[in-house]
């Protein structure tokens, strides 16, 4: 064994015990938090018992107990009321996820995201089938990817449908103005997310190709007039100027490129609509998912998919969820598709980013002999597939869409794709929706 065989030995081993000693420290980091967590549940079970003759009410003995921790813990006896109520709400209400919290399973950013999702389940039945279903799946996800699952469960054992609760919420849309400092004021749009997200996204493409536009002005112009053409405005900056021009003129003819393309810009938002979505009735349809951010409306949904110049059907397998094809089958733009629909995001474990923002991956290196086929190909953000080729991480395809992850100290971790049901790509659909559309 020569010298440098040896050094990255002896330097493998030492990251080996870095990484085991971490995962230690993290579990009983966990398992501290949620006896402190416990104790301050027992606090607020204290105050409710009203050990204090000179207290009359259940928020006085709330108060004089969060006082008196506050005073030791050198903490605001408001921030120590809140935690006490928030440790008594898990213990009582998710038992299943304080046990997984108390062996250090899982931490108390898990805890946050199985909370906010479940608190609105009212029958306690159902929140511990809720618990039972979301707690597994955070002893083996990050809390980032735990929020859209919990949320999507959640939705399954509440009361009152989504289409219900959206249709009432939907009445609030609006437009509100807040006065600033300094001449500022601030413009809030409060409607369905579909439609806020698409309104964004449109303004983000318009300001990527003023930025192109003026850039390729700059280079073109002559050195005495090229700081003329210079664009410094952030992405920010452009999104505000174009959303006036769009709002105060109706066209963005103050930003509009040399090729006249900016009012063909269309939004783009990528929506999962399951089939019977398509023909349930509003009361029982299951809602559909805006791709990295949550629920829409059954109605919303059916208008979109109507009115979309085309959508990928994807056939997932009816227990597991996994994806088993996708239609339209031509070997390069169908992978494409098919990736998408299968992965919906970066395939590294703990990664969000979403799919088509990622790059196609060969899991073996197309110089190294490897097809390009589904059963070698992955979607990785940017940064996680250059961790892959530059790093000592390594992957491989285990079939069925998993991946299998092996660490730089032969730890692995499998991660799995998400199931879905119907894929639908929408790029112009929002500004053609019909007059009637329920918004």
């Amino acid at each position: 064994m020569n010298i440098s065989t040896m050094a990255s030995t002896a330097l493998n081993a030492l990251l080996e015990d870095v990484v085991t000693t971490l995962s230690s420290v993290d579990q009983t980091i966990n398992q501290l938090m949620a006896t402190k967590s416990a104790l301050l549940a027992t606090a607020s079970r204290i105050a409710d018992d009203e050990p204090f003759d000179s207290v009359d009410s259940r928020e006085m003995s709330q108060r004089a107990i969060a006082t008196e921790i506050g005073a030791a813990l050198r903490l605001s006896d408001r921030t120590i009321e809140s935690h006490m109520g928030t440790a008594a709400r898990l213990a009582e209400r998710f038992p299943s996820t304080a046990a997984s919290f108390g062996a250090g399973r899982i931490s108390q950013a898990h805890v946050r995201v199985i909370m906010d999702a479940g608190e609105q389940i009212e029958d306690a039945e159902s929140r511990a089938r809720y618990e039972a279903i979301v707690v597994a799946r955070a002893e083996a996800e990050s809390p980032n990817r735990l929020r859209p699952f919990a949320a999507q469960t959640a939705e399954r054992f509440r009361e009152r449908s989504f289409t219900e609760r959206h249709r009432e919420a939907r009445e609030k849309r609006s437009v509100s103005l807040r006065e600033r400092e300094d001449g500022m004021a601030g413009l809030l749009v409060f409607g369905p997310s579909v439609l806020v997200h698409a309104e964004r996204d449109r303004l983000s493409q318009m300001a990527f190709a003023v930025k192109a536009d003026n850039a390729k002005a700059a280079k073109q112009a002559p050195d005495a007039a090229a700081d003329d053409f210079a664009d410094e405005r952030t992405m920010n900056q452009l999104r505000f100027d174009l959303l006036a021009d769009l709002v105060l003129t109706g066209v963005p003819t103050g930003h509009e490129t040399e090729d006249g393309l900016l009012g063909e810009i269309r939004a783009h938002v990528d929506i999962t609509v399951p089939a019977l979505t398509l023909t349930d009735p509003d009361e029982i349809a299951s809602p559909a998912h805006l791709e990295g951010v949550g629920p829409v409306d059954p109605a919303t949904a059916r208008i979109l998919t109507g009115n979309a110049p085309g959508f990928d059907r994807v056939f997932t397998h009816p227990a597991s969820g996994m994806v088993l094809g996708v239609d339209r089958y031509r070997p390069s733009a169908e992978m494409r598709r098919y990736l998408r629909a299968r992965d919906r995001r970066c395939r590294f474990p703990g990664c969000r980013l979403l799919a088509r923002m990622c790059d196609d991956d060969h899991t073996i290196d197309h110089a190294l002999g490897g097809a390009t086929t589904l059963a070698n190909l992955a979607d990785f953000c940017r940064r996680h597939h250059v961790t892959k080729h530059q790093t000592p991480w390594k992957v491989r395809q285990l079939g069925g869409g998993l991946l299998e992850w092996t660490s730089p100290t032969g730890r692995n971790y499998v991660d799995r794709p998400p199931g879905v049901a119907t894929y639908v790509t929408f790029e112009d659909v929002v500004e053609r929706m019909p007059s009637e559309a329920p918004f």
